[in-house]
């Protein structure tokens, strides 16, 4: 390989699949780095309570990234704090990374960048983001204490979302295109004990402001097609994501811009493995990011091996 930084395992993107992925990694003996824009975590940092993670009693999902980050520093993996502009395939089949601190070099690099929130794509949204619309529950929930807030979206970031809302407020409801959601029936169930109401088979038509705040919402019924509006104090939308696959696009996606990848989350490019919410996995849960980073340094730490072999 070329002069840079040199490790056995790069990992972009340091949220639960990374994390892990790390810790599996640097377990095994690999020299591994982790290159993370921010903090330690991803997605898992905003979310307010966790009650379903495998041995562990209820927590925030700040305390359990803190927990993923110390096995994964514990067992040698190096974090390191910057961006990566770029991904180049060497001669010789590594890889070499443009990044904030310089070049890294590595025979493998594991993708884990995640995926960001999708936005309704309707009038009044762009414009009153940060003056009644969000996108994060715990950051901006507690401005609209006791409040009138509606959520958009019939996944299980709505669903849960919905009832992290539900302690501030006792008039939350949530909207979802559809006629029936989307998350677990346990979430949904939950959320229905809670008195959340709902509106389904809805779909938002603009969000409407008054003084540069959010004022009301308006609704098209599916089935009718009667439109009609309501007045609302905050609107957190969560519909979805967007897979950040920007670094790779030599790999094979699907139709929606995620990553493709084998049973032991090889991507179609040999030397570099996806895992977490940028692949193309059928539930996102940070159990199974998780399982993902695990299974991706296994084999990447095979991968290696039979590099070495076939350079002999």
């Amino acid at each position: 390989m070329a002069e840079g930084k040199k490790y056995d395992v790069i990992i972009v993107g340091g949220g639960p699949a990374g994390l892990a992925c790390g810790q599996y990694s640097a377990r095994a003996g690999r020299k591994t780095a982790l290159i993370e824009e921010m903090a330690p975590g991803g997605q898992a940092m905003i979310i307010d309570e966790i009650e379903n993670y495998p041995g562990l009693e209820k927590l925030s999902g700040f305390e359990l990234a803190s927990k993923f980050e110390q096995q994964a520093t514990g067992f040698g993996c190096e974090i390191v704090y910057g961006t990566v502009n770029s991904i180049k395939k060497l001669s010789d089949g590594s890889f070499s990374l443009d990044t904030t601190d310089g070049e890294y070099l590595s025979p493998v690099v594991v993708i884990a960048t995640g995926s960001k929130h999708r936005n309704l794509e309707v009038p009044g949204e762009k414009e009153l983001t940060g003056h009644g619309v969000s996108y994060c529950a715990t950051c901006d929930g507690p401005f609209f204490r006791n409040k009138k807030i509606l959520v958009c979206g019939g996944g299980d970031s709505a669903c849960q979302e919905s009832m992290y809302l539900r302690k501030l407020s006792d008039n939350v409801t949530v909207t979802h295109r559809r006629d029936r959601f989307r998350a677990q029936a346990s979430i949904v169930k939950a959320m229905q004990d809670a008195g959340i109401k709902t509106k389904m088979n809805m779909t938002v038509q603009s969000i409407n402001g008054e003084n540069g705040k959010v004022k009301s919402v308006t609704f098209q019924d599916k089935a009718t097609g009667e439109v009609s509006t309501e007045e609302y104090d905050g609107v957190f939308v969560f519909v979805g994501y967007i897979p950040q696959n920007q670094l790779v696009p030599d790999c094979e996606k699907d139709e929606t811009g995620f990553i493709k990848t084998d049973s032991h989350m090889m991507t179609s490019v040999p030397g570099i493995f996806a895992i977490g919410d940028v692949r193309d996995t059928p539930f996102r849960q940070i159990v199974t990011a998780a399982a993902d980073g695990a299974v991706a340094a296994h084999y990447a730490s095979e991968y290696i091996d039979e590099r070495n072999n076939n350079a002999y």
